[in-house]
C-alpha cells in the first residue's frame, strides 16, 4: 500500500535558484521607471518631475536672473515717465494758473481780515492807500492792508451762496437746484466782469501791474456788501435791505476808485493832478466804469432773493 502510494505521488525535484544577472556595463537605454527622475539624468523620460531646489540653495532660481533685471528696468521706465508727465503739467499749471503766486494771495492773519473788512465798509476815513513794496515784490497782505487778497473774496462767496439759500428757505422757495443756478450765476458773472475788463485794459493800452488775480479779488470784494445787505432785509425786511445796500454800494464804490486809480492812473497820482491826454481820459473813464458796475452787480444779484 505504501508503495502503490509513493508510485502515485512522485517525488519533487529541487530546482537550482537562478544566478543574479550582472549589470550591463553598457545599458542601450536608460531605465526610466523609476520614480525619482531616471536615475542619474534627471528630467529624461516621463516620471515624475524633479524635486525643486530648497530655499536653502546659495543660489537663485533660474528665472531670476531674468525677473529682475525686467522688474527693475520696468519699475525706472514708469518713474521716468511719472516724472515727466509731473514736469508737463507743473509746467502747464503754472503758464495758467501761478500756483506759486496763489500763495502770496491767502497770506493772511485774523487782523488783516478783519481790517480790510472794516475798510470795504468804511473806506471814506483811510487816507494812505498805497500798497507798499519789499524789494521789488509787494510785501504780504497779512502786513500791509491795501494789498488785494483772495482769502476775503473766496470766503465771501462761499457765504453770499450760503445766504441765498437761506434766504430762499425762509420764503419756502428753496431747492437744490435753485441753490444751484444762484452759484452758477454768481460765477458766471464774476467771471464775464473780470474778462470785461482785461478786453478794456487791452483796448485802452494801459501798462498797468494789474494781474487777472488783482481783477478777480477786487471784483470779489462786493460779496461782502452783498452778504450784509441781504442779512439786513432778512432781519429788517425790504426797507433794511436797500438801506444798508446802498451804503455798501457807495462803500464798495469809492474803496474801488481809490484803490484802482493808483494802479490805472499812475502817472497822475504822482504827480497829483490828472494829466490833460485822451489815453489818461480813458484811463479815467475805465476806472469809473469798473467801480460803477459793482453797485450795478450787487443789486442784480440780490434784489430777487427777497420779496
Amino acid at each position: 500500500m505504501e508503495l502503490d502510494g509513493a508510485a502515485r505521488h512522485p517525488p519533487k525535484r529541487r530546482v537550482p535558484a537562478a544566478a543574479p544577472r550582472m549589470a550591463d556595463p553598457h545599458p542601450l537605454f536608460d531605465d526610466t521607471s523609476a520614480t525619482g527622475g531616471g536615475g542619474t539624468h534627471p528630467g529624461r523620460g516621463y516620471g515624475v518631475p524633479p524635486v525643486a531646489a530648497s530655499s536653502s540653495s546659495p543660489y537663485p532660481p533660474p528665472a531670476s536672473f531674468l525677473g529682475e533685471p525686467v522688474s527693475s528696468l520696468a519699475v525706472a521706465y514708469g518713474t521716468s515717465l511719472a516724472n515727466q508727465g509731473r514736469d508737463i503739467v507743473d509746467r502747464n499749471l503754472d503758464r495758467f494758473i501761478p500756483v506759486g503766486r496763489l500763495k502770496y494771495y491767502f497770506a493772511v492773519d485774523t487782523v488783516y481780515v478783519g481790517r480790510k473788512l472794516g475798510l470795504l465798509i468804511f473806506p471814506f476815513v483811510h487816507q494812505d492807500w498805497q500798497v507798499r513794496y519789499q524789494q521789488d515784490a509787494p510785501v504780504a497782505p497779512r502786513f500791509d492792508v491795501n494789498a488785494p487778497d483772495l482769502y476775503i473774496p473766496a470766503m465771501a462767496f462761499i457765504t453770499y451762496i450760503l445766504v441765498a439759500g437761506l434766504a430762499l428757505g425762509t420764503q419756502n422757495r428753496f431747492s437744490p437746484d435753485s441753490l444751484g443756478l444762484q452759484a452758477s450765476s454768481a460765477l458766471a458773472w464774476l467771471i464775464v466782469e473780470v474778462l470785461a475788463v482785461l478786453l478794456s485794459l487791452y483796448l485802452v493800452t494801459v501798462n498797468t501791474d494789474l494781474t487777472t488775480i488783482d481783477l478777480l479779488a477786487f471784483a470779489g470784494y462786493k460779496y461782502v456788501g452783498m452778504i450784509i445787505g441781504l442779512l439786513s432785509g432778512l432781519l429788517f425786511g425790504r426797507t433794511g435791505y436797500y438801506v444798508v445796500l446802498s451804503w455798501c454800494c457807495l462803500s464798495i464804490f469809492v474803496f474801488m476808485i481809490r484803490t484802482l486809480r493808483l494802479k490805472l492812473l499812475s502817472e497822475a497820482a504822482a504827480e497829483g493832478v490828472l494829466v490833460r491826454g485822451a489815453k489818461n481820459q480813458l484811463r479815467m473813464y475805465l476806472t469809473m466804469a469798473i467801480a460803477a458796475a459793482q453797485p450795478l452787480f450787487m443789486y442784480w444779484l440780490t434784489y430777487h432773493l427777497l420779496r
